[in-house]
């Protein structure tokens, strides 16, 4: 199969073909039909959360069921499926509590690789999903079945970037309707937090960017208000809006924007960090300021999404209308144009760019 590797940190990644073993138990290879761009991804391959090369990258993708191993019931060959690096053991404390997105499990996938070189070096899957590829071996629990009918690029981004900027907002922070939310970085899971305000029917919904374009999206996806801080006092501008903020959300992987969206809250406020910033990032707060005015300082992993019920959740609200996918689909590549596809997004051009095979 042909696969996109990265071989060293803040290099091009590199189209060749690779070898991939069959599913092992408990394991499905799927065929990937598309592949979205992350920010992670693009984090990994910089370098800046640490980590080896070579691997394969990519993690926000759909597909159809190729092979299942031994025992597999959930799914069959031919099946179409979003594959997500989310992967539950269903035994563990998290999973038995509805909060199977911090399973404990320690996955063979994170420690052996399926995929090799052609000259038998091991490429080991980013995040135990490893999509910028033709095939992947994933966990079971990392693929839900779809409908048919899914568009697969739409299908793609419900794997990361949909759950993780909306599940911010409905599953870990559980905004109330005519909530004051602000979300700090309007990119494609900025975007998806905003709609999740939207649907919980916040007000208002403050859009903060440096980039115009970007903001002027911002209000197709549900923003009332946009913030260029760029241009203007960022903190300031939303105090004028809102007197205080209820909830924050910073999409954005930067330490400074943390402290400016903690600076945003009203006294009982919410920070929800979203967005990854560098392994090296630290921030510091003084204990009273959470004290004093009983603010909170949280983050979300991955949406709080629980993979299973959540997916076919959000299909329906796209099939039904309400929410947006299409729209945050901005081109769409081959394999070969991965390097170009990832400038792209680099660059700010992209909301989110597709790999499609």
């Amino acid at each position: 199969m042909k696969a996109a590797v990265c071989y060293e940190f803040a290099k091009p990644l590199v189209v060749e073909e690779v070898d991939i073993d069959p599913p092992k138990k408990d394991e499905v290879k799927a065929k990937i039909a598309a592949t979205a761009i992350c920010h992670s991804d693009i984090h990994v391959c910089m370098g800046e959360l640490g980590g080896k090369v070579p691997f394969i990258g990519g993690h926000e993708s759909a597909g159809y069921v190729e092979e299942v191993g031994k025992d597999i019931t959930s799914v069959k060959p031919g099946d179409p499926v979003v594959v997500s690096l989310i992967a539950s053991c269903g035994k563990c404390v998290y999973c038995r509590t509805g909060r199977s997105h911090l399973c404990s499990y320690m996955w063979p996938l994170d420690r052996e690789s399926r995929a090799h070189s052609k000259s038998g070096q091991d490429l080991p899957p980013l995040v135990r999903t490893g999509t910028f590829a033709e095939y992947a071996i994933v966990h079971e629990s990392q693929v839900v079945k779809i409908p048919a009918d899914m568009p697969m690029d739409c299908a793609s981004l419900l794997a990361c970037g949909v759950i993780t900027g909306f599940g911010a907002v409905v599953n870990r922070a559980k905004v109330e309707v005519a909530s004051s939310c602000v979300i700090i970085g309007t990119g494609g899971v900025g975007l998806n937090a905003i709609q999740g305000a939207a649907i919980s029917g916040a007000y208002p919904i403050i859009a903060v960017d440096v980039l115009d374009s970007k903001l002027e999206a911002s209000k197709t996806f549900g923003a009332t208000h946009t913030v260029n801080a760029a241009k203007k006092d960022a903190v300031e501008a939303v105090r004028e809006i809102t007197g205080g903020a209820e909830y924050v959300f910073v999409t954005v992987g930067n330490a400074d924007a943390i402290l400016q969206g903690f600076g945003m809250l009203r006294p009982g406020g919410m920070t929800v960090v979203v967005g990854l910033p560098k392994a090296t990032d630290t921030i510091t707060l003084s204990p009273l300021m959470f004290i004093k005015d009983e603010k909170t300082l949280t983050a979300s992993y991955m949406g709080s999404t629980e993979l299973q019920t959540d997916i076919p959740k959000m299909v329906g609200l796209y099939r039904a209308g309400i929410l947006k996918l299409d729209e945050l689909i901005t081109g769409r590549y081959p394999l070969e144009q991965i390097n170009e596809a990832i400038d792209s997004v680099v660059k700010g051009k992209a909301l989110r760019n597709v790999i499609m095979f």
